[in-house]
């Protein structure tokens, strides 16, 4: 079929194969050309099919000459509809690992349950030996809590009153304002159920008791801090307290780990256009403000930058940089004080009729559509294509 993009709200529901195989096999190129890195070796990504997973595997393949395995929740093409991105990355990067003659394997399923996490251990022992790097990227929605069955939702709302600033329909070029209701406590507990640390630290306990970390073992998950103006809807509302969670998970994993000589990290990275940011009322008017500033000043950086740096200047330098609450802060660039003051600036002057002059939003549009595969020179998408892909290692 010939597939083009359908947006519905924040969401594309359709993605490009050969798209998507473009924007892997670009980062993978990124990385080479930045050169090898000395990191792991066995490479676990929980959350590994879009975003900073997906470029944490990359990285790990394609700087470090890693074996990795991805845990990833993501739908195949049934011939009449695509795939979805994750789906078709994940395909395309396990064929460039393959090339490179390393290993690559994938689990496709709920990460949450105890099911996947069984599945991943076996897996690990039969094919790969010991992992030196956990990473956990998980950005759902929804958890089921394995033990009870339970669902629980995460929100994001502020915490104590609404929250009221400007917001942006990307696609419709219009600035609009958006208020947010504050959140119920029981909205406040849910949401840590899911996007706090006690999935990381199931995996991590899991992964201990079978005895498949290697000694000198690291383990990192992602989070986000952003500015003044997000604050109250984020790092101060609902989402921040589960981060908040996430970050004392980090403390006890380290503790946990010592015989092992182990240590958990919690890494804040930069604001991206991503299937997560572009839900998040008033971050792509930010985002489109943060990079038209960081462009100009020739330090902006998208996931796969980021995560290249990462290992680069943090987790694998001779000593691992934090600032004092032991977080790795490659949000650095974006938190400048000048970076900082003129994004804001942007933010506060720009209105619907001044869009496209003061703010880069052709380049957050651009972005969006790049995540479902959209958008590439080399890519001829007036072309009938096979949508039902592969990847290799699972069994359809």
């Amino acid at each position: 079929m010939i597939v083009e993009p359908k947006v519905r709200g924040f969401i594309c529901t359709t993605a490009h194969p050969e798209g998507c195989a473009a924007s892997v096999n670009h980062q993978i190129a990124y990385v080479r050309n930045q050169g090898n890195l000395d990191g792991p070796k066995n490479v676990l990504v929980i959350g590994a099919s879009t975003g900073y997973g997906l470029a944490t595997r990359i990285v790990s393949m394609a700087g470090c000459s890693a074996n990795t395995l991805g845990v990833f929740y993501e739908r195949e093409s049934n011939g009449k509809r695509t795939a979805t991105a994750g789906w078709y990355n994940t395909a395309a990067f396990e064929v460039a690992a393959s090339k490179a003659g390393l290993y690559a394997s994938s689990i496709n399923g709920d990460a949450f349950s105890h099911e996947i996490k069984d599945q991943t251990i076996e897996k690990i022992k039969n094919e790969m030996g010991k992992i030196d790097l956990v990473v956990y990227s998980l950005a759902a929605p929804r958890r089921i809590d394995p033990d009870t069955g339970e669902k629980y939702g995460s929100v994001l709302k502020p915490i104590g009153q609404s929250y009221t600033n400007k917001s942006i329909d990307v696609m419709q070029g219009q600035i609009t304002e958006a208020t947010i209701l504050p959140a119920s406590k029981e909205e406040i507990e849910n949401t840590i159920k899911v996007m706090g640390g006690e999935d990381w630290e199931l995996w991590i306990k899991k992964l201990m008791d079978a005895d498949v970390l290697a000694e000198g073992v690291k383990t990192i998950a992602y989070s986000y801090i952003g500015p003044d103006i997000t604050l109250p809807m984020y790092r101060e509302g609902t989402i921040g307290k589960a981060k908040e969670h996430l970050e004392q998970t980090a403390m006890e994993l380290t503790e946990l780990l010592k015989d092992l000589k182990g240590v958990a990290f919690v890494t804040v990275a930069k604001a991206l256009v991503t299937q997560a940011s572009a839900a998040i009322p008033i971050v792509p008017l930010y985002i489109g403000a943060l990079y038209k500033v960081m462009k100009a000043k020739g330090t902006h950086e998208g996931c796969i930058e980021q995560i290249y740096r990462l290992f680069r200047d943090f987790l694998y330098a001779k000593e691992v940089k934090t600032d004092e609450e032991g977080r790795i802060r490659t949000d650095d660039y974006e938190m400048e004080a000048d970076v900082q003051h003129d994004a804001i600036a942007l933010f506060d002057q720009v209105t619907t009729d001044t869009l496209q002059q003061v703010l880069d939003i052709q380049s957050y549009q651009d972005e969006f559509f790049k995540l479902f595969g959209f958008g590439f020179d080399e890519v001829d998408y007036g072309q009938d294509i096979e949508v039902k892909v592969d990847i290799p290692s699972i069994d359809l």
